[in-house]
């Protein structure tokens, strides 16, 4: 299985988010996108062959998929994270935010309250507000440059505001905190206890470094809904392929009525095809990207801790997502947005992007070439070095 990671591709004239639209989101051209959560490396080559049979089949009619499908997505949960669940449990959508905002409106009515824990990934936000949720935020704790959950705030909101639904992010973003089985077993008490449903965003899961373990929401709580894809894990977000892991019977017909009620009803015949192969064939390229981005996240710690110590790594134990904290150099975020920017000719993502308990910080993707990164944090130093 070829994987040169190091190789750097040129993704500019692609129609790439990430690198093709500055202008349009009104940032310089010239800038290293560090920003949306994709990666800047290939998909593993047996799912870009396969792909290649499907387009040199020729016709691209309406799809579905056969038990096969179900098989390799059942057998990849259960091996890595202990999982289990059968093809009725499995509803496919077009992209995890999609169906993240089906749950909202399926499971609960307009002006009921919706917890999130911030800050956290901002469409979080939308999906619950655009579909005329109260949103109900439980900031996460951040003591000693290290985050954890504040379980007497979360009971209290969820008491005071009648809570119906919990968003959870498991891997979290963008702090890159992993959740522990004791911390998700006491985070699912107090939604049992009044009524909570739970639906766990686990896009990430597969990009858990050692010692830390994913433990699946699914594990603790049979009813909570899992919502997967392998958009992060195999680079195939514009393929826009999802599955959510829905064992609830009850759930699950709800909100696959909201789903139809959308309009909605089969799958990209290409995402199909990506999705099957890739959780069929990824599991030794996988090994080896999680390989490279662990060097990658040891290169950055080291440079930041040697060369940029005013700022602070939060300790990535998940995702390709690093949080930087530069609150010691006391700017604001417009002006360290702008230092950011102008000065060291990057794209982040701004902290305040996933909640006002982002100020002070940015978010920075790692996965990217080697040289890239160097690159990146050359920069950094340039501009943040010099700052006494």
């Amino acid at each position: 299985m070829s994987c040169d990671f190091d190789k750097v591709i040129d993704r500019k004239n692609t129609n790439s988010i990430k690198w093709d639209f500055a202008a349009e989101r009104g940032m310089p051209e010239g800038l290293i996108s560090m920003w949306v959560a994709d990666m800047d490396f290939t998909a593993p080559r047996e799912v870009l062959d396969d792909i290649h049979r499907a387009v040199e089949h020729g016709i691209f009619g309406y799809s579905e998929v056969k038990q096969d499908y179900y098989d390799v997505l059942a057998e990849w949960f259960e091996n890595h994270y202990g999982l289990k669940f059968g093809r009725q449990d499995v509803i496919k959508t077009p992209g995890v935010v999609f169906g993240l905002a089906a749950c909202v409106r399926a499971l609960t009515k307009p002006q009921d309250a919706v917890i999130i824990q911030t800050p956290v990934y901002y469409p979080f936000y939308n999906i619950i507000q655009d579909n005329n949720r109260k949103l109900v935020t439980n900031p996460l704790k951040y003591e000693n440059g290290k985050y954890s959950i504040d379980f007497d705030d979360f009971e209290k909101k969820v008491k005071e505001n009648s809570v119906k639904l919990f968003i959870l992010c498991s891997p979290h973003n963008p702090v890159s905190r992993v959740w522990s089985k004791d911390e998700l077993e006491h985070i699912n008490k107090i939604c049992v206890k009044y009524g909570v449903i739970i639906v766990s965003d686990e896009i990430h899961c597969d990009f858990v470094y050692a010692p830390y373990e994913h433990t699946s929401c699914g594990l603790i709580n049979v009813d909570a809904i899992i919502a997967t894809s392998p958009s992060k894990t195999f680079n195939l977000a514009g393929l826009q392929a999802a599955n959510f892991i829905v064992r609830n019977v009850k759930y699950r017909q709800l909100i696959r009525e909201e789903i139809s009620r959308t309009g909605y009803s089969q799958l990209n015949t290409l995402g199909l095809v990506a999705c099957q192969s890739a959780y069929t064939h990824g599991k030794k390229w996988l090994e080896r990207l999680k390989e490279y981005l662990t060097g990658n996240i040891g290169i950055t710690r080291k440079f930041i801790s040697e060369r940029l110590p005013r700022i602070h790594l939060v300790e990535p134990q998940g995702t390709y997502l690093l949080w930087l904290d530069f609150s010691a150099y006391g700017f604001s975020q417009e002006k360290l947005d702008r230092l950011i920017v102008q000065e060291a000719g990057l794209w982040l993502d701004t902290g305040t992007m996933f909640g006002k308990e982002g100020e002070g910080f940015q978010r920075i993707n790692i996965a990217c070439p080697r040289t890239t990164l160097e690159t990146a944090l050359e920069r950094l130093e340039m501009v943040f070095g010099r700052i006494n």
